[in-house]
């Protein structure tokens, strides 16, 4: 096939058992891959959800059929049901890893059951190899990726837990090509409680291309599109994500000291201009990436990649911390023991606000930077007080009696981007499948950065539609599987352009619009049967009753009830968010 390689092994961990997964041609054109397949596949094997943590609650593991061909392409998806928030849940992962897969000969790999004793897989040719992983186990993912690089290939590519994983943190990450993160929702301790402690894949299979002249064509002129447009040839290659920084903090939407402001006063401290200044060593990037908005950094002590936007500000400006050694160097120990960032920040933030309360004895205090990375050690290692700060901020912000000074959307601590500013992120985290996340439909796009139009941030009106369709454009881009970034250089034509010239069918914007509404549809089924509602649909009180003071947002709160039934009716669902069954028939549910 061309684009695919026809082939996704589901091996069944507590019997040893592997056996190919058949998936049809019009299944293929209809969820792509990715996300859209891995959703369609897991929601097929688990009409009803399970536990995260049974046995019987598969990991999937998915390429695209755009991975490891055009720009960006080595990406994969990770799909399951989140132990931190109960959603279906996709994370996403950047590096080579996803290329490696596909090289290896697969599309997706699927585990369910838990071996009786750690193992790694070894995926190649096609084939999936069983091994024993007692000698891993309590190593970081840094440790374990050089481990098993001495036993494999040169070209070998590994995913991997850490102790977070193992332990179970509900907000573990999987680990990929030493820095890179399936960051958000738990699957590293999905894949823990499998006793899976890392996947490694090579391989030398290529991805076969339907038409070569027209992809070589194609080719050279987005390489000239990424490289003309402001963000994707500029900001990002020459400041990576935390170029941000200043550019949020100055419309009064870096969220502080948990999220009760939106300035910042020493944003510039922690920004990506001084990360260039102080902290980097060079430039780095994903497989087949001309971007590179990677930063490998180096503290006196530490260096490792990173730390990201969302980093930079979940440690730093959300805990009145501008110490920028201190964020870096709690972000290089989340890498080494495998958590996710914005929750473990986030968390952290709600037990300081916690503590100043009055309701919470651990002395967790606004500022204070020597501490940080003791307590993602904690957290990852589960001891002391990390054990309450590894149930994530609603759980711990429940446990204390103040449910609202969690953060989170769905169980899912939301980003770096205040939605009182901006009223149509703020309706993307609320309708996000996944929880509070940014990447769901980033309406930052054009109500900050203009792109493809400038948006009223303050405005409602429109917004339910223009979020419908971001979100309905990101779960294809997913699907394919790419990064999100070139959406800033290039429109939903130009990936109908991709497929047709990898895959060989004629993929038109309105075709791919439907997959996109087809995904986000069934992932809301899932949620639905989880018991997920309109009611989940929300964002913590401070959001509509607490104005921000300072700032080109001040006196701004969220108005989502102008806008919820809007959504609902755009996507065809109920008024308590269920779709109807004229758009289930519509889309083939």
């Amino acid at each position: 096939m061309n684009g695919w390689m026809g082939r996704i092994i589901r091996i069944d961990l507590s019997s040893g058992r592997q056996e190919p997964v058949a998936v049809s041609a019009e299944t293929l054109r209809r969820w792509l891959g990715g996300r859209g397949l891995g959703v369609k596949l897991y929601s097929d094997m688990c009409p009803e959800p399970p536990d995260p943590f049974a046995a019987g609650n598969p990991l999937l593991f998915m390429t695209g059929p755009l991975t490891g061909t055009v720009m960006t392409s080595g990406r994969y998806q990770v799909v399951s049901r989140s132990p931190l928030t109960g959603t279906i849940c996709d994370s996403s992962s950047g590096g080579s890893f996803g290329a490696a897969l596909k090289a290896a000969g697969l599309d997706g790999l699927i585990v369910s059951g838990c071996a009786g004793r750690p193992v790694y897989l070894c995926v190649h040719d096609g084939t999936v190899e069983v091994r024993d992983a007692s000698a891993l186990w309590g190593l970081n993912t840094q440790q374990t990726q050089k481990a098993i690089h001495g036993q494999t290939p040169a070209k070998t590519s590994v995913a991997c837990i850490g102790p977070a994983g193992e332990n179970r943190v509900l907000f573990a990450a999987i680990m990929n090509d030493r820095d890179r993160a399936a960051g958000r929702g738990g699957m590293g301790a999905v894949m823990g409680s499998k006793n899976l402690k890392a996947i490694a894949a090579w391989g030398s299979q290529a991805t076969a291309v339907a038409d070569p002249e027209a992809y070589q064509t194609m080719i050279a002129r987005l390489d000239r599109a990424v490289d003309k447009n402001p963000v994707t040839g500029k900001s990002l290659p020459v400041l990576g994500t935390s170029v941000l920084v200043n550019i949020i903090n100055a419309h009064g939407m870096l969220p502080t000291r948990n999220f009760r402001s939106g300035v910042f006063n020493d944003a510039e401290g922690i920004s990506g201009e001084k990360i260039a200044e102080s902290l980097l060593q060079r430039q780095s990037a994903c497989y087949k990436c001309p971007i590179g908005c990677g930063r490998t950094t180096k503290t006196r002590s530490k260096s490792g990649e990173g730390p990201e936007y969302e980093t930079v500000w979940a440690f730093g400006a959300h805990l009145g911390i501008s110490d920028l050694a201190a964020i870096a160097e709690a972000n290089y120990a989340c890498n080494e023991l495998g958590l996710d960032t914005i929750t473990m920040g986030s968390t952290i933030g709600c037990a300081m606000e916690l503590h100043e309360s009055g309701v919470l004895g651990e002395k967790m205090l606004w500022g204070d930077a020597g501490r940080l990375a003791g307590w993602v050690e904690d957290t990852a290692r589960r001891r002391g007080f990390g054990v309450e700060l590894g149930l994530g901020s609603k759980r711990l912000a429940a446990k204390y009696g103040r449910p609202e000074l969690a953060m989170q959307v769905k169980g899912m601590e939301i980003p770096a981007y205040d939605p009182r500013g901006a009223q149509g992120m703020a309706l993307s985290y609320a309708t996000s499948n996944r929880g509070g996340c940014h990447m769901r439909g980033y309406l930052i796009m054009p109500e900050i950065l203009g792109h493809p139009v400038f948006l009223d941030r303050f405005s409602t009106a429109g917004k339910p539609e223009i979020v419908a369709l971001f979100q309905d454009i990101a779960a294809v881009v997913d699907s394919a599987v790419l990064c999100r970034f070139l959406q800033f250089a290039m429109g939903l034509s130009t990936f109908s352009e991709m497929l047709r010239a990898v895959t060989g069918l004629d993929f038109s914007d309105e075709e791919l619009l439907s997959v996109g509404r087809r995904i986000y549809t069934m992932e809301r089924l899932f949620n639905n049967r989880a018991g997920f509602t309109r009611a989940d649909d929300a964002l913590p009180p401070r959001f509509f009753q607490e104005e921000l003071r300072t700032g080109s947002s001040r006196h701004r709160l969220v108005r989502l009830e102008e806008m919820l039934d809007r959504y609902y009716a755009v996507r065809g669902w109920d008024s308590q968010g269920a779709p109807l069954a004229a758009t289930l028939a519509e889309l083939g549910l």
